[in-house]
């Protein structure tokens, strides 16, 4: 697999067994070369200013538009339905979530989409969702597209092949990849797989801004990497079904081609993937925390300047070095909604309980913070330069939107930990007004 490097970038390319499939000094010409279709794919308004002005023409041997008519799909366990359940302000702790077994119960990624929670809801443009997806088997002969936002796809468990329009990507473990909105794409897996969806509805993800950090920092645009063209002239007499998410539902249509027939492409709207080890981090050196958006690899915006529909975070390995200070994250309670994942390792405040697979969530203005365990270690601490979370990939989901669990999420799955609570339940008083 060969990938092109930069975050955003004017991208060209064509398979390499058609060259000059890119027609020269237009877009849409009268005859293309090797007798290709034009086709658009747009990521924004026709009108918005140059700098968020997304789109990508592809070259395909049969346009998109080849297909049935589109019919509803039962099929996985997706929702934008906020209200079938009551809400729930306490602090909230999954286990990890189980994978089906094969071949008792053969489960792809779209049947193994669950929605856990989230807020707002597509027709609107304005909202996000966190998903869970758990599978066991490859799609074959079906693709997905979503009509509704983006995805930001974590795998925790199992490598992802992923085959999109613009080109395959392989995405392991400690990998990101969006696939955004519009962009049909398929996932083979090999073995026991499982992850985390972060889906935007309304805008898409950037760099955040540095501001006194400076030109460099966290996620660096190169390191962003995309798929280079690639296609495949297949029929499948038996049908190939597209599967379209629309408006929070699944619909499908049926058509006798593979959609991956792109042989040339050139633009600036595509799928990309990043490793988390690129990250650079930033951190405090003297004493007391800075504040956790330095470990920001991505963001989505609202028109608020400086408010986010939706970050992602990353807690990478690090050095801990200040002074006189409790280096655990605080006890803190935030206008923002945080759920938090773990790819591997250990979570550095929350040693036991919190595992690989499985997730937390903190609601707006919900108290949270360090277990009694991790309050006393660090308490007592020695305090020399130490490493922090060697082994460990910890993330967050944050969002200036107030998310609601779906009954998935609270009871179908069965993978509430409703001990979660008693992990405080310890904490001591230490107050002394004798001494200070």
């Amino acid at each position: 697999l060969q990938y092109m490097s930069g975050f955003g970038n004017e991208h060209v390319s064509e398979d390499p067994r058609c060259p000059g499939a890119l027609p020269e000094g237009q877009n849409n010409p009268q005859v293309c070369p090797y007798g290709l279709y034009a086709e658009q794919l747009s990521g924004s308004a026709f009108t918005c200013p140059r700098p968020t002005n997304k789109r990508s023409w592809l070259y395909r041997i049969l346009p998109s538009v080849c297909h049935k008519p589109f019919k509803p799909l039962e099929e996985g366990h997706l929702t934008h339905d906020w209200d079938e359940i009551e809400p729930d302000p306490n602090q909230l702790r999954w286990k990890p979530f189980e994978i089906p077994k094969a071949p008792q119960i053969k489960m792809d990624f779209v049947r193994g989409l669950h929605t856990l929670c989230g807020a707002g809801e597509p027709r609107g443009r304005n909202g996000i969702a966190i998903h869970i997806f758990v599978c066991n088997t490859s799609m074959i002969n079906r693709c997905l597209y979503n009509s509704d936002g983006d995805f930001l796809i974590v795998p925790q468990q199992g490598k992802l092949l992923i085959t999109t329009e613009f080109g395959k990507m392989l995405v392991e473990p400690n990998e990101i990849c969006v696939i955004q909105q519009g962009m049909r794409f398929s996932v083979e897996v090999f073995g026991e797989s499982r992850g985390y969806i972060l889906e935007v509805y309304g805008a898409h993800f950037e760099l955040p801004d540095l501001g006194p950090i400076g030109a460099n920092g966290l996620a660096n645009p190169r390191d962003f990497l995309v798929p280079m063209a690639w296609y495949e002239d297949r029929q499948v007499p038996g049908g190939y079904t597209v599967i379209s998410k629309y408006q929070g539902k699944l619909f499908s249509a049926q058509q006798d081609y593979s959609p991956y027939n792109v042989v040339a492409w050139h633009g600036n709207y595509t799928p990309y993937k990043y490793h988390l080890e690129k990250f650079m981090v930033i951190n405090a050196v003297a004493f007391d925390h800075a504040d956790p958006s330095i470990f920001t690899v991505l963001t989505a915006k609202t028109t608020r300047a400086g408010v986010a529909l939706a970050d992602f975070v990353i807690f990478p390995p690090r050095w801990g070095v200040a002074n006189n200070t409790f280096r655990p994250p605080y006890y803190h309670r935030n206008c923002m909604s945080e759920f938090m994942g773990l790819i591997k390792g250990h979570y550095e405040a929350k040693e036991e309980g919190f595992q690989p697979g499985g997730g937390s969530l903190h609601s707006m203005m919900t108290p949270h913070g360090p277990d009694a365990d991790c309050f006393e270690k660090a308490s007592k601490a020695k305090l020399e330069p130490e490493r922090v979370a060697d082994g460990t990939m910890a993330f967050m989901f944050e969002s200036s939107l107030s998310l609601a669990v779906t009954k998935w999420g609270l009871q179908t799955s069965n993978s509430l930990d409703k001990n979660y609570y008693k992990c405080w339940e310890p904490l001591k008083s230490h107050f002394n007004p004798k001494c200070k």
